[in-house]
């Protein structure tokens, strides 16, 4: 596998890492490409490693201590910032400090207790099972008409042509944006999650969503609409109006936390179905073993690492933890971690115990989880229905992305 593009600028980027306990990087190109091998021996080595680089932070490596320090809100809060790198103050609510353009940031990930809970309990009702099996029919319709244009060719990309069309469509169908934005909608969220050494792409992305997204909110405060942009102006907190403040954070959520990490899981799993035939064909041939397939494939590829920064001082089972520093939450290595998952680094479709953490733990836990699991569902289930038998034409030209969202971003294909 190749690693992607994305170490054009920045010194943090500019060495090779000759230690990974003691300067990790996870935009590393070894990182990125594969990260697993270098998760096992920190867990024998260096569980909570540590680097200097991108403003300083620990990587844990066990599922213990993931799970642990995900659950410990008030000691490794996220309202100070949930980005594995730091970000400028200006860049439009991202940031640590003061947010100019999105002043309550996008809770409610970004944010803690009382905050959290109520913005948390606005998303809940728009990501109910009932809400999202109506979401399936647009979803399904969408996936037989992206995998009939690869058929038709014989040939395409299952990740650029595939999965990176599926959640973008899906959230602005949820969000009433027209279907002609998704490419658009696409640069700026890889501009926000991808380019962490790159500020003024990073920045690009970031203002021209928010501009979207105010644009947006003030069309739907003049002509509503049966869009969640619109029941976000209609609700309420304590007896009054929620906030447009509110409301554009938790709309530039909306498109940041729920495209990039759903294409990235569905990529995935393209790319191991792809490459892994003896999978390909059981799941075909035993449907029954979707359900827990797509479970695993959550556990094996789980793409988001999340961070809680530390505003004082701490230590967490005595490591030293400076104010400023983070801790990545470290969701998919926690989820390679052989302690809690048998042969954890093989793909087993009928695994039974898997508590895995792809949707993260504790009161963060992503509370559109029902919506990614159907995309990925539906993503895998239409395409092995009309093409069962495919594989990559080139590993070469595979490449990745990572950091914060690691995923393929090109898989090439070509059709049985």
């Amino acid at each position: 596998m190749a690693a992607g593009d994305r170490h054009d600028k920045g010194a943090d980027v500019s060495t090779p890492v000759n230690d990974w306990a003691t300067d990790y990087d996870i935009f590393d190109p070894q990182y990125i490409a594969d990260p697993f091998g270098i998760w096992d021996e920190l867990r024998q080595t260096c569980p909570m490693a540590h680097t200097d680089r991108w403003g300083g932070s620990w990587l844990p490596t066990r599922y213990a201590d993931v799970y642990a320090i995900a659950h410990d809100t008030e000691k490794f809060p996220s309202g100070n910032g949930i980005s594995v790198v730091p970000v400028p103050a200006d860049s439009g609510g991202l940031a640590e400090g003061q947010r100019p353009l999105l002043t309550s940031g996008i809770p409610p990930i970004s944010a803690d207790a009382p905050l959290h809970t109520w913005t948390r309990r606005l998303v809940l009702p728009t990501m109910s099972p009932a809400r999202v099996a109506e979401y399936e029919v647009y979803t399904r319709a969408l996936c037989r008409r992206l995998v009939d244009d690869i058929l038709a060719r014989g040939e395409g990309d299952a990740a650029a042509e595939y999965a990176q069309q599926i959640p973008v469509r899906v959230i602005g169908h949820i969000l009433g944006v027209p279907e002609e934005m998704s490419s658009t909608f696409t640069e700026w969220v890889r501009d926000i999650l991808e380019f962490a050494n790159d500020a003024e792409r990073r920045m690009r992305g970031i203002t021209g969503l928010v501009a979207y997204v105010q644009e947006a909110i003030a069309d739907r405060q003049a002509n509503p609409k049966d869009d969640f942009i619109t029941e976000l102006l209609q609700s309420e907190h304590d007896g009054e109006p929620t906030g447009v403040d509110v409301v554009m954070g938790m709309c530039a959520l909306l498109l940041i936390a729920g495209i990039d990490t759903t294409w990235s899981s569905i990529g995935s799993t393209m790319w191991h179905l792809a490459t892994h035939p003896d999978d390909r064909r059981r799941l075909v041939a035993e449907p029954d073993l979707m359900p827990t397939a797509i479970e695993e494939f959550l556990r094996a590829y789980a793409p988001v690492t999340m961070a809680r920064r530390l505003i004082e001082d701490t230590e967490y089972n005595g490591c030293p933890i400076k104010a400023g520093e983070r801790i990545l939450m470290n969701f998919p290595g926690a989820n390679r971690d052989p302690e809690v998952f048998p042969d954890a680094n093989t793909v087993i479709l009928d695994r039974e115990h898997n508590r895995h953490l792809a949707f993260g733990s504790g009161i963060h836990r992503c509370a559109g989880s029902n919506l990614a699991r159907m995309e990925l569902r539906v993503a895998v289930e239409e395409w092995l229905a009309r093409i069962p038998e495919f594989a990559v034409t080139d590993p070469a030209k595979v490449t990745w992305a990572g950091g914060q969202v690691r995923g393929p971003r090109t898989v090439p294909v070509r059709v049985a």
